[in-house]
């Protein structure tokens, strides 16, 4: 069992495996997305975090259909949709569970280490951020509610660390 962010592996909206290795070095914010949800605004703000902070910070977007339904797209569609709504340049990656018998390992592996409220690990809806420094260790768990905005000052923090 992986013990650092930069040990997995996920395959992207292109279908390419991609070592999460390749942004060590860098600070990391891991989101559970979805195209149809109340949320999905949050995109921009995502967005305009990776254009901040190019050299220094990676957003990684991770859609799940768990949460209501909100992500049934195929993943062309779901690019589609992110690059016309929201000219996302951050990584995207394949469709995937958060919770459940068939959670991906990162989400696993960022549930225990940063548990919710009162240390309840499931992810409770879209939008969900985990911060990673650096080294590959996560820092912390953001609401789904939690704009990207309300989280720069960690990012920065992050970064200077």
């Amino acid at each position: 069992m992986p013990t650092n962010f930069h040990d997995f592996h996920a395959i992207d909206i292109k279908g390419k495996e991609r070592s999460m290795g390749e942004f060590a070095g860098k600070v990391v914010l891991v989101v559970n997305t979805a195209s149809a949800c109340g949320l999905t605004p949050q995109y921009a703000g995502l967005q305009k975090l990776q254009e901040t902070f190019p050299d220094d910070l990676v957003v990684l977007g991770f859609p799940c259909n768990q949460f209501g339904a909100q992500e049934p797209d195929s993943e062309e569609q779901i690019a589609t949709f992110c690059d016309l709504n929201f000219h996302v340049t951050f990584p995207m990656f394949s469709k995937i569970d958060v919770n459940g018998d068939d959670t991906h390992p990162i989400f696993q592996y960022l549930k225990t280490a940063e548990p919710g409220i009162l240390g309840s690990e499931p992810i409770k809806w879209n939008f969900t951020k985990f911060l990673i420094g650096r080294d590959g260790d996560p820092l912390k768990r953001f609401a789904p509610t939690t704009t990207p905005e309300e989280i720069e000052g960690d990012i920065r923090k992050a970064i200077a660390a």
